[in-house]
């Protein structure tokens, strides 16, 4: 690939991106309430926002190399990864987008405090803020990685990652949640460009599509929609996706941060569908990798090794567009943690100011803290960063919690709370460390009965009820406002 013309497209990516921060730093600071408009841009993302933000968290560096890896052995299959992701936006935006936006919390530890107590709010973040900044740490990596495979003769993996920090960190503290929706817009136009051109690229090169179908290795069903995966797997996505959607607090805080109810419901079905093709366009690529380039060593260079074989234009198109996706899901979950740390951490400590932008210099102070964190992560556990990706299954207590509050309340108890979320803690701690407890192919079919268990438990012993997480009475927006202002 000819390095100047992709660093030609990957430089002019980086300024685009940075017309858009400026300007969402003007619409930002425009705002009335400042640390409102600077964590979940005053709650007033139109319905198209919310659709690329969604779309945007769920693109990344797994649904685009890491499916190109899978589906360099498992075939077309490897795609429902992105399928799943959609399966949990259509879910959320059917079942609870529109309740969440009408709550006056701005977190999801605040609903387990106002819910359940003090006690669960506190057990809440930390377990929220574990996911959050661990999966912050592999977009670092997949930044690193994504530079360093298709640029290796200017960025190695560690240059890569601090490239990449700088430019998630750049967005994030300049522009805040505006910028995230505003270069979201452009992430995911950049990302089907890039695929698209990419797969028209290779299959151009390659001498057309009979020619790699032709050369593909036999015995296995590359273009069955389950076989290469397994149905176990595929439920076990599902599962784990539809779960996460409802409760991390990246997801979470789009809907919480929409223009009104509509906008939040149809945000979501909106992401929903441009999330869906992604995996599979990208299983293509590994598919289209087996066929040419057989016995790679490590599978995770299918998608690159495709890449670095087509014409430098298109190449420096197609990194953009990866580029682009390990961009959109990390400033996102930059937003998300900071958030967990203003609301839940910062501003449960005795530390006022009376200046008058003293909200937004913490807001931005909790960016740089998060970034800082993420990347010392990234840097010195990266060997099993892949192992704590489990602990998306932790987002089970949290969404039982609510799912069970906002539809069946009666059967909700104070302790429910912290005990639920302990228990997930626990599931994910054995799993991770004590090999014997692993049952079934997937932690997430151990998290539900364990923390379904403990739940009704609650709900026979407990006499004491939970608060309710109901749908404000109309003032609640005002409420919450206040609240994150004060």
């Amino acid at each position: 690939m000819n390095v100047n013309v992709s660093l030609c497209i990957l430089i002019g990516y980086a300024l685009l991106l940075s017309a858009i921060t400026w300007k969402a730093s003007k619409i930002q600071a425009a705002g009335e309430g400042k640390m409102l408009n600077y964590l979940m841009a005053g709650q007033q993302l139109p319905t198209g926002l919310v659709a690329v933000m969604l779309a945007g968290l769920a693109i990344g560096g797994a649904s685009t190399v890491g499916v190109a890896e899978h589906a360099y052995t498992a075939g077309f299959s490897a795609g429902w990864y992105n399928g799943a992701w959609a399966a949990g936006g259509l879910f959320v935006g059917l079942f609870l987008a529109a309740r969440f936006r009408r709550m006056s919390q701005h977190t999801v530890p605040e609903m387990m405090g106002a819910a359940f107590g003090p006690k669960a709010r506190l057990v809440g973040v930390v377990a929220q803020l574990l996911i959050m900044m661990t999966i912050t740490a592999l977009q670092y990596v997949a930044g690193g990685a994504i530079l360093a495979s298709m640029l290796p003769g200017l960025f190695t993996l560690k240059t890569g990652m601090i490239a990449s920090a700088a430019v998630f960190i750049a967005i994030t503290l300049t522009g805040g949640y505006w910028a995230s929706g505003l270069t979201n817009v452009v992430n995911v136009v950049i990302i089907y460009v890039g695929i698209f051109t990419a797969l028209w690229g290779g299959v151009r090169g390659f001498g057309g599509v009979e020619n790699i179908l032709k050369a593909l290795p036999e015995g296995k069903a590359w273009f069955d929609p389950v076989e290469g995966i397994g149905s176990a797997i595929l439920a076990a996505w599902m599962a784990v996706m539809i779960t996460m959607a409802c409760s991390t607090q990246a997801a979470v805080q789009i809907a919480l941060s929409a223009r009104d109810e509509r906008s939040a419901r149809n945000g979501f079905l909106l992401g929903a569908l441009l999330i869906f093709p992604a995996g599979f366009l990208c299983s293509l690529f590994g598919i289209m990798a087996a066929s040419q380039f057989p016995g790679l060593p490590n599978p995770t260079l299918a998608l690159p090794t495709i890449a670095a074989h087509i014409s430098p234009l298109i190449g420096g198109l197609f990194l953009a567009g990866l580029w682009a996706a390990d961009v959109s899901t990390a400033v996102g979950l930059l937003m998300g943690s900071s958030t967990l740390l203003v609301q839940d951490v910062l501003n449960h400590l005795p530390l006022r100011s009376e200046r008058a932008d003293s909200g937004l210099l913490m807001s931005r102070f909790a960016v740089l803290f998060v970034s800082a964190c993420s990347f010392v992560l990234s840097l010195t556990v990266v060997g099993i960063l892949k192992t704590l990706t489990s602990g998306l299954a932790i987002t089970t207590s949290f969404t039982l919690l609510i799912l069970a509050n906002l539809y069946a309340p009666r059967l909700c108890k104070r302790s429910a709370g912290v005990l639920t979320i302990l228990a997930s803690l626990v599931v994910w701690a054995l799993w991770t460390w004590v090999p014997a407890t692993r049952v079934g192919p997937h932690l997430i079919f151990l998290e539900w009965p364990v923390c379904l268990a403990v739940f009704a438990l609650c709900a026979v012993l407990d006499p004491r009820p939970a608060g309710r997480l109901v749908p404000d009475d109309g003032e609640a927006a005002v409420r919450g406002r206040t609240a994150l202002e004060s």
